[in-house]
């Protein structure tokens, strides 16, 4: 139940900044980062859930998340996976100041889209060493949903949560409330799957 509420209140509080993040031009992404979405998936109870904006100069970001069962170590956006929703691909943009050493907390960041410091090397590199190139190929990553958010913590350094970006308008207070609840309901279905996996002996 503790889990169900801390997804409600990350919602709600996603919910609350929406109006705010409504003001900017740039479109709109969202991602919903779990532990079960991560490669190889994992059975943390973090959650995230990031809007991304991209204008012609700018990536405006807002990341809250919760519940990690490490603390946090670095995030990223990699980009770009080949494949829609699955796959996985190499840092494209680091999310430089991210909270470290916590299991809880809220990364806001304004990244410009046209500085190379603002790209991984590797990313950089690989799309023409300017940043007109790495500009590109991560809007055409993230429009084609090849592009992810994800967290790593001491206890999942490779990943602990992650989340495929999709594009879609801010929505509505009640509607973060609604995908809280969805999302609250799958974590709860599969932590009563992994218990009934569980010899009789051990189940709670």
């Amino acid at each position: 139940m503790k889990h169900v509420l801390s997804v409600l209140a990350l919602a709600a509080a996603a919910g609350a900044a929406a109006p705010a993040l409504a003001q900017t031009a740039g479109p709109t992404y969202r991602s919903i980062a779990s532990g079960p979405s991560e490669s190889p998936p994992n059975a943390s109870f973090g959650t995230s859930l990031t809007t991304i904006e991209i204008d012609d100069s700018k990536i405006l970001i807002d990341t809250p998340f919760r519940d990690l069962t490490g603390t946090t170590t670095m995030a990223h956006l990699h980009c770009c996976t080949g494949s829609a929703f699955t796959g996985t691909a190499g840092i494209a943009v680091p999310f430089e100041g991210f909270p470290t050493g916590v299991k809880a907390g809220t990364y806001s960041a304004s990244i410009p889209m046209f500085e190379e410091s603002s790209y991984d090397p590797a990313f950089l590199a690989a799309n023409g060493g300017t940043v007109q190139g790495a500009a590109s190929a991560l809007i055409a990553g993230v429009n084609a949903n090849e592009a992810y958010v994800n967290i790593h913590t001491s206890a999942y350094p490779d990943g602990e949560i992650r989340g495929f970006l999709v594009a879609a308008p801010i929505p509505e207070p009640a509607e973060w409330a609604m995908l809280g609840a969805g999302l609250a309901g799958l974590l709860w279905m599969g932590r009563r799957r992994r218990e009934e996996d569980l010899p009789l002996g051990l189940k709670t």
